[in-house]
């Protein structure tokens, strides 16, 4: 896994010279570089309320992110600080300092809204900063969670159906922190803890008069899209230049207490805190978040509206075409043995890289690519391996013919008795030949062409052979016929038996194959179904808070929401796994297709080696062998 080292934040998000949102391309190369899961923690509120402080202390310092003491908003557009996770081992926190809401220089009234909108798209946990307490002042003031069904889509389709219920599985969970918190705890004088004084504060009120309505709406968003919600109030100044608003206590006990609390801060959002996942569960990497960035903010640019749908498509294709690269580049080194169970290893070892980063892919396109690179690359190996095999050979025997070449050429053979001579020095040549060449899958079929090669000289040199009768040399091209005609069934054999490993080595990486893809389907079912669960539970908890609590026509109507929920969520399971089925099918009607061309070959070829023994002559051997 790659581990990303930044000494200090930098912007991701910023705004051009048109007021646009863009993306930094600077941020995103470093996003680029994070393999490891990430835990994505983003800041929002009010300006000048010390967000850009409580960013600092969860990365772990002091300073990094801008601070200032003016009524001017120090943060433009959102900065991103990567650190290591300082609780969860293998992760990446990313750190999302957002700009300050409600800054009366902004021009374009929306601008508040896309980056609270972004906030909420690209993070895991989302810390709502505010200052006092949560009155209904407080609650006004996050009136952008009432604007985010405008402003976000689920689904890519144009039916105007309420997508609230479907938030649930791509939102953050939510912690709103409330800083300079002056008052006790306590509900009809009762001791209550933080979380339960933000639900008292997000109480929704009977009645149906209009100003009632104004009241309970931000409240009903906030418990709808953020069922994940918990507080953390600080009792007195967090940020360092709000130091003077104590007064005389002790500096040393306001230090210690500060750091106490921040301390605490930190490890109540690192608990919190999990690991950014998309629907159906895919983990986010550096990488893949930075792709949703990108891709968010140019949607928002050009006017759109952002479809949480959309964006997981186009990161399934950028993932999964390379996904199918970076199975093929770590996959075929270009080693000279065992070629057959090299195929299954490598085509193993990319099927593998390729299930650890593709997602989505629903219709198989892209496991049908990387088989069909995987076999063409593995072609190209067996070529490359075939030529290495055959100047390998070409090189022997070259090598041990060296000295009867020379005898050739100096007429050695030209003689009485000289045709038995060259068959004797031709057969030491062919056994030295069987004992170097290390059965090389070109040693028959190189040998081959030598000897037809060679049958021209020994035909010279037989025909000249005045020891021998014109029977005795009839005979003789006969035998030598007879040689040639087994060494070349013995090439044909050779391709044979290679024509089968092959076979037997897709048969077993399409097993191993099959076998890693159910894997990786029956975890994605798992992921969904679990998240369908958890949307599930926080529905029926907040159905039973609202009947509890009087509403009994919101809860009969959240009961209704529930079981169409339910329905889609089985229905999305079922079709989900009819995808994994039609894909492994197809995946086995390609494999049998090519199993298929395989022995339609193995048959011709045998049919080939049956002929030839046929005609072969049965006569006594020749010198050759």
């Amino acid at each position: 896994m790659s581990l990303v080292t930044m000494d200090k934040p930098v912007c991701i998000i910023d705004t051009d010279s048109d007021g646009k949102l863009c993306v930094q391309q600077s941020a995103l190369q470093i996003l680029e570089q994070i393999q490891q899961p990430v835990v994505v923690v983003a800041v929002v509120g009010l300006y000048r309320t010390g967000k850009s402080y409580l960013m600092n202390r969860l990365a772990g310092k002091q300073t990094g992110f801008a601070l200032g003491s003016t009524i001017e908003s120090k943060t433009k557009g959102i900065w991103m600080w990567c650190v290591p996770h300082p609780t969860k081992e293998g992760t990446t926190l990313v750190l999302l300092d957002t700009e300050g809401l409600g800054d009366v220089d902004k021009g374009d009234p929306k601008h508040d809204t896309n980056i609270f909108c972004l906030a909420v798209l690209l993070s895991s946990t989302l810390v709502y900063n505010s200052r006092g307490t949560i009155d209904n002042k407080a609650v006004m003031e996050l009136q952008y969670v009432t604007e985010l069904t405008e402003c976000i889509k689920v689904k890519s389709s144009d039916e105007d159906a309420d997508e609230s219920s479907e938030f649930v599985k791509f939102f953050p969970s939510f912690i709103w922190a409330v800083r300079d918190f002056t008052l006790e705890l306590k509900i009809d004088d009762e001791d209550v803890t933080e979380d339960e004084y933000l639900e008292f504060a997000l109480k929704l009120k009977h009645g149906i008069s209009k100003n009632v309505k104004d009241y309970n709406f931000p409240r009903e968003c906030i418990q709808t899209y953020f069922p994940s919600r918990k507080c953390f109030t600080f009792p007195f100044p967090t940020a360092p230049e709000n130091m003077s608003r104590l007064g005389s206590l002790d500096s040393a006990d306001i230090s210690s207490k500060f750091l106490k609390v921040s301390d605490h801060f930190c490890k109540f959002v690192f608990d919190d805190s999990s690991v950014k996942r998309l629907k159906d569960g895919y983990t986010v990497t550096g990488r893949v978040l930075g792709h949703l960035a990108k891709t968010y903010v140019d949607t928002i640019s050009s006017g759109a509206v952002p479809c949480l749908e959309n964006a997981v498509i186009a990161m399934a294709m950028i993932e999964n075409e390379a996904a199918v690269k970076e199975g093929l580049q770590d996959s075929f080194p270009l080693k000279m043995k065992d070629v057959s169970s090299e195929h299954q290893n490598l085509s193993n070892t990319a099927t593998q890289a390729f299930m650890k980063r593709s997602f989505r892919d629903t219709d198989g396109n892209y496991l049908k690519s990387l088989e069909e690179n995987i076999r063409k690359l593995f072609d190209g190996y067996l070529c490359q391996n075939e030529q290495a095999s055959k100047r390998k050979c070409e090189g022997l025997l070259s090598s041990l013919s060296a000295p009867i070449m020379e005898k050739l050429e100096q007429g050695f053979y030209a003689k009485p008795g000289g045709y038995d001579l060259f068959c004797k020095d031709l057969e030491d040549i062919g056994k030295k030949y069987n004992s170097q060449s290390n059965k090389e899958v070109k040693a028959e079929e190189v040998l081959e062409e030598f000897l037809k090669q060679k049958s021209v000289d020994s035909k010279a040199i037989l025909q000249a052979d005045k020891k021998l009768t014109e029977k005795e040399k009839k005979i003789k091209e006969e035998q030598e016929k007879a040689v040639l005609l087994e060494q070349e069934v013995k090439a044909k054999e050779e391709k044979q038996r290679q024509l089968e490993e092959k076979m037997e080595a897709e048969r077993q990486s399409n097993e191993e194959r099959m076998r890693q893809m159910k894997e990786k389907m029956d975890e994605e079912i798992r992921l969904q179904r679990e998240e369908d669960e958890r949307a599930m539970d926080s529905k029926l908890r907040e159905q039973a808070d609202l009947l509890e609590k009087g509403f009994k026509e919101k809860a009969d109507l959240m009961r209704k929401e529930n079981e169409e929920f339910k329905r889609r969520s089985a229905e999305a399971e079922t079709n989900r796994a009819k995808e994994f089925a039609a894909t492994i099918e197809n995946a086995n009607r390609r494999h049998e297709e090519t199993m298929t061309m395989m022995m339609q070959n193995n048959r011709e070829q045998m049919m080939a080696i049956m002929q030839m023994n046929k005609e072969r002559p049965s006569l006594l051997p020749c010198c050759i062998s």
